[in-house]
């Protein structure tokens, strides 16, 4: 048996194998029935593929309800006591019912926010020509759950000799116990194995090793070297959303204009 070490110096939480580097032979070949989603879009010039970093959404918003209710009522049992007994609630239970009362709060606001800021979609593109990679990436900050700045959708640009991919496996608290597998993309500084950005790139190991083969192969083969896909792209802008709350209220993907034309052109022959 062989064994393994990270490649990067500081490689991800639960890492567990590194996959082919950006302009490296594939370690799998893509097959379309076992993939979540058909590519967003091909071409010539890019591929774009979709991506979330939330799995499942709607639960937020299930237990926002619940969480409020629970801090109504540590102010209602405080005002309940002064009103019964004609004192001061004990200074103890009053902080831990103060300090409850704000811990569930805080876990409402986050829930709901983790379910309503998301973006329908969260894509990464493939520019070919330009050998960019644009990503659609999806920002959030627990400490500041009811902050404007700190949550929202913002598009960021890479070199796509810079990434790094690598699978990762790390035991979560899940209601059967077992493992949350990803695949994650680490940003290098050039010509070095220092990692200075990591960004989620797919769930599960499987799906996550063929949508980065199939970038690896437009990357350096052209769209003729994909896989065709049974089903039509997802539009996930316009898509139909019945019961899904969370998804109904998610923002829609709005690329920045500069950024959305240029991911998705070659670079200018002239000037």
């Amino acid at each position: 048996m062989l064994f393994k070490t990270p490649l990067l110096d500081k490689p991800a939480p639960g890492w567990k194998h590194d996959l082919p580097g950006p302009n490296e032979p594939p370690s799998t070949e893509p097959y379309p029935p076992v993939l979540t989603n058909p590519p967003n879009h091909i071409d010539d010039v890019y591929l774009e593929l979709a991506r979330a970093t939330i799995r499942m959404r709607g639960i937020g918003i299930l237990l926002t309800p619940f969480m409020f209710l629970l801090f109504c009522m540590a102010p209602t049992a405080l005002i309940s006591y002064v009103i019964d007994t004609g004192n001061i609630p004990p200074l103890t239970p009053s902080i831990f019912l103060i300090i409850a009362g704000a811990i569930t709060l805080w876990a409402g606001m986050y829930f709901w926010r983790m379910d309503t800021s998301a973006p329908r979609d969260e894509p990464i593109r493939f520019n070919r020509a330009r050998r960019k990679v644009y990503v659609y990436r999806f920002r959030h900050n627990g400490l500041k759950p009811f902050s404007r700045s700190a949550w929202g959708a913002r598009a960021e640009v890479y070199d796509w000799d810079n990434l790094h991919a690598e699978a990762c496996s790390i035991y979560g608290a899940m209601g059967s116990g077992g493992s949350i597998q990803t695949v994650t993309l680490a940003v290098l500084e050039p010509g070095t194995h220092k990692v200075v950005d990591r960004f989620h790139f797919a769930h599960d190991i499987q799906q996550g090793e063929m949508y980065w083969a199939m970038a690896q192969l437009f990357m350096q083969q052209g769209p003729q070297a994909l896989p065709s896909f049974p089903r039509p792209p997802r539009d996930w802008n316009n898509e139909k959303i019945r019961f899904n709350l969370a998804r109904r209220l998610a923002p829609k993907v709005h690329w920045p204009e500069a950024i959305d034309l240029e991911s998705r052109s070659a670079p200018s022959t002239h000037g």
